[in-house]
């Protein structure tokens, strides 16, 4: 039996890195997982890799930078499993490197909205319907950038700090009745984005360097905290930023 047979979680992001390796891990302890993404063919791979573990997985199409999405991807999950216990908020997008009086307003915009107005729909969304099960738990995913500034990435390093401003206000909003709301910070872990910066030469090297572990971490390290922070075991942590980073902040 695992730690949440009989309950429901969502994952965005999950189409492939740290959200599919979350959604995968959230199934394996018994959970039927809502797999959140606006890649379709990616995200029904995630779907496909549940399955064939024996888990229960449906696949909901959202923008998280639009309410309309969010609202609808919520009450999907709700027709589809009656009930709604834990959510892994954790869809993200790369930033371009500029400094902030070169940084386009757009690209502010297209950042801020999906890693912050995203996180902040979800949870609106999320929580009324965990109230309504009892309680559950949600897990925001920040960054070692949302814990110290990062040169000429002000949209990302702004978006981290702001999710973990919403973590600790959610947390003393509804802490008490029963919704613990935490955030990991992961360092640089192997995912889609990093595979795709992975050409630039030498930048490997360097991202290893970063932190003082002496290597990038991988999805399922962050996933597995995510899980262990909806978990009965942290049941007393509440509006905690758990760095998952190789000692990346320690510095």
């Amino acid at each position: 039996m695992g730690r949440f047979d009989g309950k429901v979680a969502l994952v965005t992001g999950a189409a492939g890195g740290i959200g599919r390796a979350s959604a995968r891990a959230f199934a394996r302890e018994g959970a039927s997982v809502v797999v959140v993404d606006v890649d379709a063919g990616r995200s029904a791979e995630t779907v496909s890799l549940i399955e064939a573990d024996g888990g229960t997985a449906q696949f909901v199409g959202a923008d998280v930078s639009r309410s309309d999405d969010v609202q609808a991807m919520v009450s999907q999950t709700i027709s589809a499993f009656g009930r709604l216990d834990y959510a892994h908020n954790n869809a993200g997008v790369p930033s371009g490197n500029f400094a902030i009086a070169d940084f386009p307003e757009e690209e502010w915009d297209r950042v801020v909205g999906i890693m912050l107005r995203g996180v902040f729909l979800c949870m609106k969304y999320e929580i009324p319907h965990m109230l309504a099960a009892g309680g559950g738990a949600i897990v925001n995913t920040a960054s070692g950038a949302g814990l110290v500034g990062f040169p000429s990435q002000c949209a990302y390093v702004a978006s981290k700090h702001g999710v973990l401003g919403l973590t600790k206000v959610g947390a003393l909003d509804y802490g008490h009745l029963g919704v613990r709301v935490n955030a990991v910070c992961p360092g640089t872990v192997w995912s889609p984005m990093v595979e795709a910066a992975a050409e630039q030469p030498g930048l490997l090297e360097y991202l290893a360097g970063l932190h003082p572990i002496g290597h990038i971490g991988t999805s399922e390290e962050v996933a597995a905290a995510a899980v262990w922070l909806c978990s009965d075991d942290a049941s007393f942590v509440l509006g905690h930023a758990l760095s998952v980073d190789g000692g990346y902040v320690i510095h």
